[in-house]
C-alpha cells in the first residue's frame, strides 16, 4: 500500500487479490476538454441540459489488471454493499483486501455485520483523507472519460451505459495495457 511499507509487506504475505475500488459520476450533460480544430471553426458539443446520469462502483485487481465494474442508479450504501457481494461472488476463494478512499458510504452501519461475517475473507483498507492520487483506480476513471466521455454528444443515458460498457469489455480484453498504464505506479 503505497506509503505504508509496513502494510505493503502485510499484505504480500498472505492476499490473493488486491484491490483499489472507487465509485464515479457519469453525468449525461457533456464534459469538455482540450482538442484539436481549425483555427477559427472551434468545435462545437450539443447538449441538451439535462442533469441525469450514472453512476459506477468498480474495483481494479492489482495482480491481474482485471476491472470489475457495477452500473447504479444510485450510490448509497445498499448499493457498496450489493457490489462487495458481487466482488465476493467472482471470486469465490481467497483474501481480498480493497483500498477504498473515506466515503461515508464505505464505513456505514450497514455494512458493518456483512463485514463482520466476511472478515476472513474481505478486509477493507482506507486512504488517508483527501488523497484521490494514491488510488490507482482514479486513473480508469480518467481513462474512461477521455477515451469515452469528453467532447462526445449522448443523446440519453443509455447510449453513455453502452459506450461505457463497451470500454470496459475492451479494456478487461487488454489487461497487460491495464497493469502498464494503472498499476506500475505502486
Amino acid at each position: 500500500i503505497i506509503g505504508n511499507p509496513s502494510l505493503n509487506h502485510r499484505y504480500r504475505k498472505g492476499f490473493y487479490s488486491l484491490f483499489k475500488t472507487l465509485q464515479q459520476n457519469l453525468r449525461d450533460y457533456q464534459a469538455i476538454q482540450r482538442t484539436w480544430f481549425l483555427k477559427g471553426r472551434q468545435r462545437i458539443i450539443p447538449t441538451y441540459g439535462k442533469h441525469c446520469g450514472t453512476k459506477l462502483i468498480g474495483c481494479l485487481d492489482y495482480a491481474s489488471g482485471e476491472i470489475l465494474c457495477s452500473e447504479k442508479e444510485h450510490y448509497d450504501a445498499t448499493s457498496f454493499l450489493e457490489f462487495l457481494v458481487f466482488v465476493l461472488e467472482h471470486y469465490p476463494v481467497g483474501k481480498i483486501v480493497m483500498i477504498l478512499d473515506n466515503a461515508r458510504n464505505h464505513h456505514a452501519k450497514l455494512i458493518q455485520p456483512f463485514l463482520e461475517e466476511n472478515k476472513g475473507r474481505l478486509e477493507l483498507v482506507f486512504l488517508p483523507p483527501y488523497s484521490p492520487n494514491l488510488n490507482l483506480i482514479e486513473g480508469l476513471w480518467k481513462w474512461l472519460k477521455e477515451t469515452v466521455i469528453n467532447n462526445v454528444f449522448f443523446s440519453s443515458v443509455k447510449k453513455i451505459n453502452l459506450a461505457v460498457q463497451s470500454f470496459l469489455t475492451w479494456i478487461n480484453e487488454q489487461r497487460e495495457i491495464v497493469i502498464d498504464r494503472l498499476c506500475v505506479k505502486m
